[in-house]
């Protein structure tokens, strides 16, 4: 494909991110692209996310990245080859000073780029494998070679000298490039800075996605009936995300019962009954880009316990709601919320992720994080174009029943804008009676 449509790889992100009208909704727009509006530029989102690595790189004391995290992969070269690449360790990325990035794909997926990916520079994109987690040994010498031809890619652009930020590595490839006389540095704090700030387009895709969890806690609050399982909820769920095009369902939580309190993350055979409080989590992505979203229903009746538990959470989420806005530090949004030992934890360690937010984009985990264990002495601050979870919790009196409430935003000029819309302001009833 003809390279000579690619951008300038010398451009600003500035350059490419309008500012967003926010006297207008955030639009979730569906997902093909149409001749008849204007939707997700995903020219434009390549060339933003590239502008942003490499002004960050340009403002540390490293001469390239190597990334061999998959969102950091993505973000730099607009490539993906599906969910089970994650945790193989088989792919690697390039982004050398200021020149054009590389990947290293898995056999061919290289020549699938050469012939469908534009964006990709010419001679930038090569079959590669380190030996996936070491199921070919070191010996094997994929790494040794690896690290040489790394080597000369930043002898090419005349950054062997400076450090080499690395994201995540296996040691034995560590060694090997430095081995060739590389000095490796960690490239992932870097990487967060320059995905805080998101743009147009994936302000769009993520407030599509959370538009397909919308659709998602429909279905899950018309079967919340006795009899039907916590797993029967998740396939359907599950089945329901990729119908409506999701590219990877991480993971589905399912809590229900005597469950609730202590929160285990995870879900069962447990089977629903009447008078249930039940909290579910749906994380997924649509092009990448994920949601974090709970909601907690009960099943046909709620008792006083219940009710308040819920309504608690709801008073700390929309407190921590309330104060997010451009120049407020991520400390302030913390103090929202209760101590450990308010909700009966024994520490800030344990009830890590209870009262907690997070950065959302291409992984579920960015910048800002937002804890009591790391926010107090550590406050990073709020800016516009951010987008996190803010997610509360709290036991009910009863010693086994819990709330737990998760709300998307995305922080505004002056404030921000939520983008998970099921109704929550109140304990939703299943199926009441």
């Amino acid at each position: 494909m003809d390279t000579e449509l690619r951008e300038p790889h010398v451009i600003s992100p500035d350059d490419i991110n309008p500012r967003f009208n926010w006297d207008r909704a955030i639009p979730a727009p569906g997902h093909s692209g149409v001749d008849f509006e204007e939707r997700v530029d995903f020219r434009r989102l390549h060339n933003y996310r590239l502008a942003r690595a490499r002004a960050a790189l340009a403002d540390s004391d490293l001469g390239a990245f190597l990334c061999f995290d998959g969102n950091n992969i993505r973000y730099l070269t607009s490539t993906v080859i599906g969910e089970w690449s994650r945790d193989k360790m088989g792919r690697y990325a390039l982004l050398p000073g200021d020149g054009d990035p590389h990947v290293w794909d898995f056999g061919s997926a290289a020549t699938h780029h050469r012939l469908y990916m534009p964006t990709m520079g010419a001679g930038c994109s090569h079959a590669g494998m380190v030996g996936l987690r070491g199921a070919v040994p070191p010996d094997a010498g994929l790494m040794r070679a690896a690290a040489e031809e790394i080597k000369a890619l930043l002898v090419e652009h005349g950054v062997d000298n400076m450090p080499l930020g690395v994201d995540i590595i296996e040691p034995p490839m560590l060694y090997e490039l430095e081995k060739v006389d590389l000095e490796i540095r960690d490239a992932q704090q870097v990487l967060l800075n320059a995905r805080e700030i998101k743009n147009i387009d994936e302000i769009t895709l993520l407030n599509q996605a959370a538009a397909m969890v919308d659709g998602v806690y429909q279905d899950i609050f018309e079967m919340l009936k006795p009899g039907v399982r916590e797993a029967d909820i998740v396939a359907h769920a599950t089945k329901r995300l990729y119908e409506m095009g999701s590219d990877d369902v991480e993971a589905i939580n399912a809590i229900s019962g005597e469950r609730c309190n202590p929160h285990p993350h995870n879900f069962t055979d447990r089977l629903i009954r009447p008078g249930d409080q039940a909290f579910f989590d749906v994380i997924q992505s649509f092009m990448g880009y994920r949601t974090c979203y709970y909601r907690t229903f009960n099943v046909g009746r709620a008792t006083d316990a219940q009710d308040d538990a819920y309504k608690q959470a709801r008073e700390w989420i929309d407190a921590s709601i309330a104060m997010v806005k451009p120049g407020v530090g991520t400390d302030q949004v913390a103090a929202c919320w209760p101590k450990a030992e308010e909700i009966g934890m024994a520490n800030e360690m344990e009830a890590f992720g209870l009262q907690f937010g997070h950065g959302l984009g291409l992984f579920l985990h960015e910048r800002p994080i937002i804890s009591r264990l790391v926010s107090m002495d550590n406050p990073i601050e709020i800016q516009e174009g951010m987008v996190f979870a803010l997610e509360t919790y709290c036991p009910a009196t009863d010693g086994y029943s819990a709330a737990r409430i998760e709300e998307e935003v995305v922080v505004t000029n002056d404030g921000c804008r939520v983008i998970t819309l099921f109704p929550s302001m109140e304990l939703p009833i299943a199926n009441k009676y």
